[in-house]
């Protein structure tokens, strides 16, 4: 009896290390919006990374966080750090990897609390008229086994699109009000 249910506790623990085999470990979250402006000023814009403090959802969730920085900002190389007590902020770096001028953005995201992760977001911008531009806002995230089991009790994609979508429509409210 003893024997049988061992068994049956070894089994109920194994079996999350089991199924998240079978999850998916990484996600891909994409938004844009539209503003009416010519795409060198947006572009402009969302290519200096501090900007991001005035339409980020994440940048704006602790007024308190700790912000450091590195190197020119607008420019490959430049690092965007902060670290805040609050544990939905947590702590970690936005590195630009990557600009293709006028078009595109490439980010490093590092996060160091409350988990450590590695995940990649960019930043598109094309011209729709003269003064008319669309703006693309891309994350994409991983989540190491075991933890992707979580993919299977949160809405990892639907949780960040909110907040890209956030910022985006913050976004568009500063530069056209400009």
């Amino acid at each position: 009896m003893l024997k049988k249910f061992l068994l049956l506790v070894l089994v109920i623990i194994a079996l999350p290390f089991v199924a998240a085999l079978f999850v998916d470990k990484t996600y891909s979250v994409t938004t844009q919006v539209i503003i009416d402006k010519p795409v060198t000023e947006v572009f402009d814009y969302v290519k200096q990374l501090k900007n991001q403090d005035n339409f980020s959802v994440w940048a704006q969730m602790d007024p308190d966080m700790q912000k450091s920085y590195r190197g020119s900002d607008g420019m490959v190389g430049f690092v965007a750090g902060w670290e805040s007590d609050k544990d939905d902020v947590g702590a970690g770096e936005q590195e630009i990897m990557r600009i293709d001028e006028g078009k595109r953005i490439d980010y490093e995201l590092r996060f160091f609390r409350p988990f450590e992760s590695t995940d990649l977001a960019f930043m598109e911008t094309q011209a729709l008229s003269a003064n008319q531009t669309q703006v693309i806002w891309g994350f994409d995230g991983h989540l190491d086994y075991p933890m992707n089991l979580m993919f299977l009790f949160m809405d990892f994609e639907g949780m960040i699109g909110k907040d890209l979508d956030q910022g985006l429509t913050q976004l568009k409210s500063v530069l056209e009000a400009q």
